[in-house]
């Protein structure tokens, strides 16, 4: 299929680019984006949780009070989960959450992201761009040229540009990522999913499994 793209003030270029039909036109694979947004977001744990159980608790060590005799109930350490600021039952441990998928699951999953995003109508691409010096400003026009204030909206570029990234970070609802580093819930999460021209070759190039032919000399 052939997208247009679009300039940095809104109208269209006289080019239009290709997009494979096999990234961008498959039958999205629900399971397969549940699998991957839930390891994305189990990895983004840090596990570091941790509640002192009845060993760890300071104090106690000794019997609080005879065995019987005193007409209550009894008890041996005042470290006891029963009792005020004493030991957790069962408290957290620290613990790895990451989870693990095979490679093609993952390409699925951000196939079948992809794939939504242009069935929504919710995918748009701009010709490559970059600024002189870091400038919000700039970059707030860029997007009420192509109308775009106020929505939620990922960039992907083809490359890191600082420039680029500093110049849009602080803008509310707006994220800027490299198109080889975005997940499949990068993607998914945002109104508008916008692509440099540069980063379609580079999803391209991670999504397929075509592989350079290289001529003998």
């Amino acid at each position: 299929m052939t997208v247009d793209v679009y300039k940095l003030d809104g109208s269209l270029a006289e080019e239009k680019v290709n997009l494979l039909d096999e990234i961008y036109a498959i039958e999205p694979n629900d399971h397969a984006i549940y699998l991957d947004v839930k390891a994305y977001l189990a990895n983004q744990r840090q596990g570091t949780h941790k509640a002192k159980e009845r060993g760890e608790v300071s104090g106690g060590g000794k019997k609080p009070w005879r065995q019987k005799g005193r007409g209550g109930a009894r008890a041996g350490t005042i470290r006891s989960p029963l009792w005020v600021g004493g030991g957790t039952i069962f408290g957290p441990k620290p613990r790895d959450y990451r989870q693990k998928l095979p490679q093609k699951v993952k390409k699925l999953a951000r196939k079948s992201a992809l794939s939504y995003k242009v069935k929504d109508n919710q995918l748009m691409v701009v010709e490559d761009f970059s600024f002189e010096q870091p400038k919000t400003k700039e970059f707030v026009k860029v997007l009420n040229n192509l109308k775009l204030s106020g929505k939620k909206i990922l960039l992907l570029t083809t490359n890191y540009d600082n420039v680029v990234y500093k110049s849009g970070r602080n803008i509310p609802k707006v994220q800027i990522l490299e198109a080889s580093k975005a997940s499949t819930y990068d993607i998914l999460n945002n109104q508008v999913l916008v692509l440099q021209k540069g980063a379609v070759e580079v999803i391209e190039k991670n999504l397929t499994n075509k592989k350079e032919v290289v001529e003998n000399a």
